[in-house]
């Protein structure tokens, strides 16, 4: 396997290989700066920071295997102490995500042992979306919540709605970063089966070969640990070496990430807008202001009567 010449990207990206056996494609999605960007933006509890944080590697994991142009969003509801999980990813890598959870229900599962997903969420659902524009139709995929962790409840997705047959393992956590401070990583690996070969093979010729084929390389992706997926001293073409250079591995270029929210102090006011204008006043604050916060970034967006009169009278721009 041959190094990208040029290429400086090492972390917060997706980095598409191949298997020269032709059994498998895959992505590894690493993710350093970006992740502690979307899970550092609020207070969350442990659980709820890695929970988040496996959600937005899977979109990211996602959008490198379908093809689109838009906003790919992996939404997670249950009953249980997390009840909403919301990441998404655009097609040009940038992601966000942020959680709704009960404090006191998380409380309670404190000293119980049990598989994250039924933990956390109990009963629900997990639904993709990915919406491409106002001149196209929304795609969407549901599937229940049905496995001890969310990549298993993804394989489901991949099975039913996706028609893939593809393996995924994930990895959150805090390493030490600069001066010391734990830093939130994820990393991820996916692979999927290629295609079969064109008509030219007679059927059954060569099917036994393939199959032991694809077989051993979801062994020697397994055979990653999540210590390896997270370090960020280790170059991704150095892991994917390190799992299939037996096989042979042929990696491509690169597509970089990076955690860019998309609300905007203009994007605010046209919802406010959206209100009539008496319900804005049961809105405001003690200073007499209306407060609105971004759910993904945090950022405070802050309005007085002269910001709410230019809202109403000329519009938001």
């Amino acid at each position: 396997m041959a190094e990208i010449a040029g290429d400086p990207l090492t972390d917060d990206l997706i980095q598409p290989f191949q298997i020269e056996t032709m059994a498998a494609q895959g992505r590894l999605v690493r993710l350093g700066p970006a992740i502690d960007a979307v899970l550092s933006a609020h207070a969350y509890p442990e659980p709820v920071a890695v929970a988040l944080g496996e959600a937005q590697i899977i979109a990211v994991a996602l959008s490198g295997a379908l093809k689109f142009d838009g906003v790919l969003t992996l939404q997670i509801k249950g009953e249980g102490p997390v009840n909403l999980l919301v990441a998404d990813v655009t097609s040009d890598g940038h992601l966000r995500g942020y959680a709704q959870y009960n404090a006191r229900g998380l409380d309670r599962l404190a000293d119980r042992a049990g598989a994250p997903v039924p933990r956390l969420f109990g009963s629900g659902h997990m639904a993709f979306t990915v919406d491409q524009g106002p001149d196209t139709q929304r795609y969407q995929g549901i599937v229940a919540l049905e496995g001890a962790t969310l990549a298993d409840c993804a394989h489901g997705y991949l099975r039913q709605s996706v028609q893939m047959e593809a393996v995924l393992k994930v990895a959150v956590g805090r390493v030490a970063g600069d001066g010391g401070r734990p830093c939130w990583r994820a990393g991820a690996m996916m692979l999927h089966r290629m295609a079969e070969p064109g008509m030219q093979r007679q059927s059954g010729e060569g099917d036994g070969e393939r199959e032991d084929a694809w077989r051993r390389a979801v062994i020697l992706m397994g055979s990653s640990t999540s210590d390896e997926l997270l370090d960020p001293d280790l170059h991704p073409h150095r892991l994917l070496y390190r799992l299939f250079h037996e096989d042979g591995v042929r990696v491509f270029a690169p597509s970089p990430l990076a955690m860019r929210c998309r609300c905007s102090r203009a994007r605010v006011a046209r919802v406010l807008k959206s209100f009539p204008r008496n319900e804005i006043e049961d809105m405001k604050t003690d200073d007499g202001r209306v407060q609105v916060i971004c759910e993904f970034c945090n950022s405070e967006y802050l309005f007085d009567d002269a910001d709410l009169a230019d809202v109403y009278g000329r519009g938001a721009e």
